[in-house]
């Protein structure tokens, strides 16, 4: 006969075996050869993760307590499989196209990507997943109880077993679902585990139902005369609880974190919904073929006082069929084991993401830049949620003492997670569901399940006083967590259900109607509602110069340095640049949001970015994706009319108010602001180049490589601090003036050897896009009388924009010299596009730059030509409607 040692040892062989294939299964996905894995049936076999020990043991004891009840928990699941095209295809497509990592990523992002909606959702899916964690362990120690010879002395010790399959599942699922930190990276290993699994647990209720039909009833005759007989066939099936039964599992097969997981988050095609509609089906419908059999047979030849749930063991021991009975004992194990571990996965990168990186980013000052591996900080954490997450489904065990009905158990946890659906599916059809309404609902409908249900679930006296569900709360009747508002009589799970998903439905769609949307919830909600339509992200980020080594640094941190720096150096060569630093154009930030999104989250990695980028802008794709026109014009129409004229005016006076203020503040904080960023962003460049190489480990090529950055971003903050130096000496009045004489022909030559003809980047003369410059020998003949090498300085300068900043196809530079009353003056008129007329009183400012924004420099050039002017006792001034940009330099006669 089996003993639990021998249960032991098969087990430890089966849990090598299936880390045996996990490992095999991640080293050919690294390798590009598991095309395999990426099959249809490979995914439609993970979905079987539903399919856990309550399906395997507890489905038998359900008909046998319930008759055909059991059949609603396949039926929900059936519907919204047959209607996938519906449903499922659209939260498939929302999770590809916006990176979710899980449910609570889903419904976070759905609403403004709001961590506090995140935070509801985490939380109320770790409580509802414990009672089921705590099933799966349940079913493990009877399945070893019912091995063990009666009144043995293995009782203690068969109870105690339940602690050590938890510990096994916590490493398993560590080792094969934390290896990447990026969320939206498949665990193949464990997904072919689970597969795997699910074959084994169809084969063994399979084999067990063939021998209970053929073996001990003779065949399906006789069989189907003992279901008559039986008391299942006379069980009277309440419509209530039917409905009630079959919303509920359809409900949980959406919203369950393990389910969304396989079925969203590890989806590798779309297209395999079209195959699983169909296959999944026709799994559950193999899987429960024989449980009505089997559950009639143990009724009447088990003892009396049997538990039901064990039928599925109980009747291969009681033929002396110990080889049958160790195989239902590994489907059982199997449909446990496959649970807890993707159940652990979801749950630990929801802990993870919404609740220990935000906290740990305020711990440290909320700054995405803080020296620290964020890496290994949420690794860390996904690992330790893992055993959290399965040590409080083994402290539900204990606490309940594990004599609940298996079913019992699954209910409450299937209510539990049922508090999503009013979020997540009225977030995916309608644009006007707001944040505050799902706030609402989820607070409303979580809080009348864990009164009603949840807690009720421990027993009365274990949690919840006995007056508690004689009296009610507070001694008011009507507060009875079994009769609510005076709802006595009702069966307790339709009971719960139907006030907490009612309510919470309810709060959900009031709150949404009275409130009205943020503008990024505006935009998700198209994104969600219109996803078929519309692929873009939710909004369009404005960058700045000089974000991008920031930006990079933050990346280093969560992704590690080599995968951060290639995907940065390949967004640099989309844009045409070289090195490592892309201009942190909208797109690319958008992309980069994505990307990290797969490691701690949309909330979080939006968080992030923001931090460093500063807003994001609403561009007109976006406004043209929010909703359709009709809807809009009504909508802001309404708005409008609201309003006074008084109150339009107002508003257009703060406008052009704030616009002013803005513009003097800029010029009055821009020096020290601008100074302290232009000095942070070389500085930032030596120090994460510099980590790079005192961590070791290059070849002598990516050596020479980082210290040539290294040097050039030394050279570039050097030009800056002399620009600054040069800059300050000026404004001060401490310059000495060398008084020289000389031609304008001179200076101008040097000028223009020093601009065009030499240096870093300089045009090869004929060159295409080469700058032409135009000039007047004749009128260059002029004696001058001035500090030669600061008038130089100013031609260079403004030689050198031209060079920078004309855009024309064939740039050229006209230099017109002329002599008038109030001195010489010299004109600089390229052939561009010339400075926009708002951008024009600006442009002497200090920082302020000409056209492109991605253009070196800091700014500092037309500040310091002004300057130097002033000295000389000249101007320097812009010159409007040129046709190009035009400046006028004056030199005054007493300088000639």
């Amino acid at each position: 006969m089996a003993t639990p040692g021998i249960l032991a040892a098969v087990c430890i062989a089966y849990v090598i075996f299936l880390f045996a294939v996990a490992f095999a299964a991640d080293r050919a996905a690294r390798r590009g050869r598991g095309a395999w894995l990426r099959s249809p049936l490979v995914y439609t076999l993970s979905l079987s993760i539903y399919c856990t020990a309550w399906t395997f043991y507890g489905a038998v004891g359900f008909a046998a307590r319930s008759g055909l009840e059991y059949v609603t928990i396949y039926l929900g699941p059936t519907l919204v499989m047959i209607g996938w095209w519906w449903t499922l295809r659209k939260m498939v497509r929302v999770g590809r196209s916006q990176r979710i990592t899980s449910i609570a990523d889903m419904i976070s992002s759905r609403y403004g990507k709001s961590n506090t909606l995140a935070v509801c959702v985490t939380v109320i899916a770790v409580i509802g997943a414990t009672p089921y964690i705590a099933l799966q362990l349940q079913s493990v120690t009877l399945s070893f109880a019912a091995f063990s010879p009666p009144g043995g002395e293995g009782g203690r010790s068969v109870q105690s077993i339940a602690i050590y399959v938890a510990l096994g599942l916590t490493l398993f699922t560590i080792l094969f679902g934390t290896r990447n930190l990026d969320a939206n990276e498949r665990h193949h290993g464990v997904v072919i585990a689970i597969a795997l699994e699910a074959v084994v647990k169809l084969l063994a209720l399979i084999a067990v139902g063939i021998f209970v039909v053929w073996g001990l009833e003779g065949g399906l005759a006789a069989t189907l005369a003992r279901i008559d007989a039986s008391p299942i066939a006379d069980f009277d099936v309440s419509g209530s609880r039917w409905t009630a039964l079959t919303l509920l599992s359809a409900a949980a097969f959406l919203c369950l974190p393990r389910m969304f997981q396989v079925m969203v988050v590890e989806n590798e095609d779309e297209g395999h919904l079209r195959t699983a509609a169909w296959a999944f089906p026709l799994y559950l419908m193999l899987i429960s073929l024989f449980v009505v059999p089997i559950a009639a047979v143990g009724l009447d030849i088990m003892p009396s006082g049997s538990n039901p749930d064990l039928y599925v063991l109980k009747l291969p021991l009681l033929a002396g069929q110990d080889g049958l009975a160790i195989l239902s004992f590994l489907g059982g194990f199997s449909s446990a084991t496959s649970m807890v571990i993707v159940a652990a996965i979801a749950l630990s990168t929801m802990v993870s993401n919404h609740i220990v990186m935000p906290i740990w980013l305020r711990a440290t000052g909320g700054a995405a830049m803080m020296s620290g591996d964020v890496r290994h900080v949420a690794l860390l954490a996904r690992r330790l949620s893992i055993g959290g997450v399965i040590m409080l489904g083994y402290l539900y065990f204990r606490i309940s003492g594990g004599g609940t009905a298996l079913a019992a158990i699954g209910l409450v946890a299937f209510a539990g997670v049922a508090q999503f659906l009013p979020a997540l599916m009225g977030g995916l059809i309608w644009r006007g569901a707001t944040r505050n309404g799902a706030l609402a609902g989820l607070a409303v409908g979580s809080v009348l399940w864990i009164y009603c249900l949840f807690l009720p679930s421990f027993g009365p006296g274990v949690v919840l006083p006995q007056h508690v569900f004689d009296q009610g709360l507070f001694g008011l009747s009507w507060l009875r967590p079994q009769a609510l508002f005076w709802t006595a009589g009702m069966d307790p799970l339709v009971h719960a259900v139907m006030w907490s998903v009612g309510l919470n439905t309810a709060a959900f769609c009031a709150v949404s109607i009275l409130s009205f949307p943020r503008p990024v919830e505006r935009l998700q909600g198209a994104q969600f509602v219109n996803v078929f339509e519309h692929s873009r992200g939710p909004g369009t980020w404005s960058g700045g110069r000089g974000q991008s080594e920031d930006l990079l640094i933050m990346a280093q941190r969560i992704m590690g340095a080599a995968e951060a720096q290639e995907l940065f150096s390949r967004a640099a060569r989309r844009q045409g640049l070289s090195g490592y630093l892309p201009e942190p154009s909208p797109e690319f930030l958008e992309w980069l949001e994505r990307r990290l999104s797969g490691s701690v989250g949309a909330a979080t990695a939006h968080a992030m970015i923001s931090q460093i980028v500063g807003r994001a802008t609403v561009s007109v794709e976006d406004l043209l994706a929010v909703a359709d026109e009709t809807a809009q014009i009504m909508e802001y129409s309404n708005q409008l009319e609201a309003k006074s004229a008084e109150q339009a005016r107002t508003a257009r006076q703060l406008r052009e108010v704030n616009e002013k203020l803005t513009r003097l503040s800029v010029q009055k904080d821009g020096f020290l602001s601008q100074v302290s960023h232009e000095l942070r962003t070389p500085m930032t460049s030596i120090r994460a180049f510099s980590e790079i190489l005192r961590d070791g480990g290059l070849g002598a090529e990516e050596q020479q490589k980082y210290a040539s950055i290294i040097h050039a971003e030394s050279l570039r903050l050097t030009r800056l601090l002399d620009d600054l130096l040069d800059l300050s000496v000026l404004e001060s009045g401490q310059v000495v003036l060398n008084a020289q004489t000389g031609t304008l022909a001179e200076v101008l030559d040097r000028a223009v050897a020093a601009a065009v003809g030499s240096g870093p980047g300089a045009a090869q003369p004929g060159a295409p896009g080469d700058l032409r410059i135009q000039r007047d020998p004749g009128a260059e003949a002029v004696r001058l009388n001035t500090d030669m090498d600061r008038l130089a300085q100013v031609f260079i300068n403004l030689i050198a924009n031209a060079r920078k900043y004309c855009d024309a196809a064939s740039p050229l530079l006209r230099v017109r010299t002329e002599m008038g009353e109030a001195g010489l003056t010299v004109d600089f008129i390229d052939n561009g596009t010339g400075i926009p007329l708002q951008d024009e009183a600006l442009i002497f400012e200090k920082f302020s730059r000409l056209g492109a924004s991605s253009a070196p420099g800091a700014g500092l050039g037309l500040a310091i030509c002004r300057e130097i002017m002033h000295r000389l006792g000249g101007t320097i001034v812009y010159l409007p409607g040129q046709g190009g940009a035009a400046f006028r330099v004056t030199l005054p006669r007493d300088a000639i």
